[in-house]
């Protein structure tokens, strides 16, 4: 739901944006967008991810680290006001989010990109995930993205391939394939039913 302000804001606006509720926003073309709670589906799908990247960011030994709900992203939409997304689930090197403790953990455009992010689709996410945060990932060179969708019960994994993303839904057992985790091996259903 965006909502009704008397004008757009700016990107630094958002950054210091405080309404007084608890509510999470997105800025889509300098209009703040409230982000819905989710069902306990959607951040048990969310939850599981992060710590199932994280187990094996720690197996493997990489530089890396997974944060769910905390990051947002700057996007480039091609209107004159600003927007920024605040992905599910982000994957980015160390030492950027390092650099994010002593400021607004906002990745700019003028930054490198996270190395993976992950949507889960509510009702209320189906065309912003698919094909808005599609695009706007793409643009931002961002290498690989999820798309968790329990509604149809199938994740699709987006990977960047000359500036656009190749996308492989995998349903059921099927074993998702990451480019980014190659060894992670989780089925889909895994996922999908957030399996402890």
């Amino acid at each position: 739901m965006t909502i009704a302000t008397t004008k757009r804001i700016t990107l630094a606006e958002y950054l210091t944006y405080d309404d007084g509720t608890d509510t999470r926003y997105e800025l889509v073309d300098g209009e703040l967008t409230s982000m819905s709670l989710g069902t306990g589906e959607h951040g048990d799908i969310s939850e599981f991810l992060n710590d199932e990247f994280k187990a094996e960011i720690r197996r493997v030994g990489l530089d890396w680290i997974a944060k769910d709900m905390k990051i947002g992203i700057q996007s480039p939409r091609g209107t004159r006001w600003e927007t920024a997304r605040v992905p599910d689930v982000v994957v980015l090197p160390l030492e950027q989010w390092q650099s994010l403790k002593k400021r607004e953990s906002l990745i700019p455009l003028n930054e490198p990109p996270p190395l993976l992010v992950v949507e889960v689709v509510s009702p209320s996410t189906v065309s912003v995930d698919y094909r808005a945060k599609h695009s706007e990932y793409a643009v931002l060179d961002i290498p690989e993205y999820w798309i968790v969708d329990p509604l149809d019960l199938k994740v699709t994994v987006c990977v960047l391939q000359d500036g656009a993303y190749g996308d492989e839904v995998f349903v059921g057992d099927m074993t998702i394939v990451s480019p980014t985790f190659p060894e992670l091996g989780l089925k889909a259903l895994e996922v999908l039913n957030a399996s402890r």
